[in-house]
């Protein structure tokens, strides 16, 4: 039996997770995102990219039930061959990245470290790979008049299929944050 705090709790994550489930998605496996807020500013689909990376994310703000659009996120791989140069993007306006971009001077791609990290799997090397997301989200809050608690949140997983896809859906409050795995 779950008290009441339990069952509020319950009931809050069931009305966030349907409020994510309506939320269109801004990609599918033939088109990139076009909105000008995502990190590809062109809005054209990247010439070596026909499908999403292997890793995405998600943000929606909990306490409107609406995506967050405009926050900063890098991607870091943390191991076995890493920390790497972080990877960036900004989450569009469905509060997605569908999309990393290297620094200026780099032409790494995260499908490429997928790659190479294939090769090194297939010669025997460690499977596992630990990624960091990090997303800076006190400058959405301070646009709000908000003064959150957490000015960044950074969530770090396994990667341990270099075939499979990586959704880290984040539900962030100004005092609060949960993620899960998504699809």
């Amino acid at each position: 039996m779950c008290t009441p705090t339990q069952s509020q709790a319950i009931h809050r994550l069931s009305v966030i997770s349907s409020q994510l489930a309506a939320v269109p998605s801004s990609t599918s496996t033939s088109t990139v995102a076009t909105d000008r807020t995502s990190s590809n500013p062109s809005g054209k689909p990247p010439a070596n990219m026909s499908q999403r990376p292997p890793i995405t994310c998600h943000v929606l703000d909990t306490t409107t039930g609406r995506p967050a659009a405009s926050i900063p996120v890098s991607l870091t791989l943390i191991s076995p061959y890493g920390p790497s140069t972080p990877l960036s993007a900004t989450t569009n306006s469905d509060g997605r990245v569908t999309e990393w971009s290297a620094p200026v001077g780099d032409s790494t791609t995260l499908e490429e470290i997928f790659k190479n990290s294939r090769a090194h799997e297939e010669s025997g090397e460690e499977a596992e790979m630990v990624w960091a997301l990090r997303f800076e989200t006190k400058a959405f809050w301070d646009q709000r008049g908000i003064k959150s608690f957490f000015p960044e949140v950074e969530v770090r997983f396994m990667v341990r299929g270099r075939e499979e896809h990586y959704h880290v859906p984040l539900l962030l409050g100004p005092f609060n944050y949960t993620t899960y795995r998504g699809s």
